[in-house]
């Protein structure tokens, strides 16, 4: 997907809201266990065709399928399959090798499966970041600064320059904003702004909002740019709003209420920006 046309995507739907799959089969309604072959994908299906007019992307965080083998890969085929072609498709499978291994992670993702974008872990540099930008219309999301506890182990090293914002800057001079995004955990809004003023123009991916404790209203005043340039992810607060017969209508009424939230502040973002 091209960068005007995920663009073009968020103002029309007035979202940046996007769903994350990661799909847990012990968590799913049990009625789905015996009416279904594949109840991963049942679930699934259940929840796109609830939330795909009120979101821009899809998130399939890969282990929750590759943990349950053949059975699992096959969830996760048909469960890409199905995401329309008008929604951003990302593989949250944080890849990145030495350049040839990247090469065939990158064919996995972006030649047999019909994904529009993968996450990235650039620790071996730019050879194992690279093959991922070589797809025209495919993205790379490079694990930018994440929000989980062990991130302090590494990613704020560095008293005059942070780790992460080192790689922020490196990883820019390898892509564009046309095909390279950065992971930015949800409650590091503290660090948002700096990242934001780092990247300007760069989308970002943004879990955590909802059972993380991400605060929306604040990554959206920090993050948006002219062109939304923002993915914020919520998984757990939609797929398991409800485990009952009637989880997909819930997950459509929380779905909704972040939709209506994030038209708020994009209206608020491009009147803000008009009156400057």
């Amino acid at each position: 997907m091209q960068r005007q046309e995920l663009t073009s995507q968020i103002f029309k739907k007035r979202s940046y809201l996007c769903v994350g799959l990661d799909t847990d089969l012990r968590k799913i309604p049990h009625h789905l266990s015996g009416a279904s072959a594949d109840p991963v994908f049942a679930f699934n299906k259940a929840i796109i065709d609830a939330t795909k007019d009120l979101c821009v992307a899809y998130k399939i965080n890969t282990a929750f399928y590759e943990s349950r083998g053949l059975r699992g890969w096959e969830s996760l085929q048909r469960t890409i399959d199905y995401i329309p072609e008008t929604h951003f498709r990302i593989a949250d499978a944080k890849r990145g090798d030495i350049g040839n291994t990247s090469s065939q992670y990158a064919a996995a993702f972006f030649e047999a499966m019909p994904f529009d974008a993968l996450t990235v872990a650039p620790y071996m540099g730019k050879d194992s970041v690279s093959p991922f930008l070589a797809y025209p219309g495919k993205w790379a999301i490079v694990l930018g600064l994440t929000s989980n506890e062990g991130s302090r182990d590494f990613q704020f090293f560095g008293a005059e320059e942070p780790l992460y914002s080192r790689v922020i800057t490196r990883t820019m001079e390898w892509g564009s904003p046309d095909n390279l995004m950065f992971v930015v955990g949800a409650t590091r809004d503290e660090q948002l702004l700096h990242i934001r003023e780092l990247a300007p123009k760069h989308f970002l991916l943004v879990p955590g909002v909802g059972a993380q404790g991400g605060d929306l209203a604040k990554i959206s005043r920090l993050g948006l740019n002219e062109e939304g340039g923002l993915l914020v992810n919520a998984s757990r607060a939609i797929l398991y709003a409800d485990n009952g017969v009637a989880f997909a209508e819930r997950a459509r009424e929380v779905a909704a209420g972040y939709q209506a939230e994030m038209a708020v502040y994009l209206r608020e973002s491009a009147t803000g920006k008009q009156s400057r």
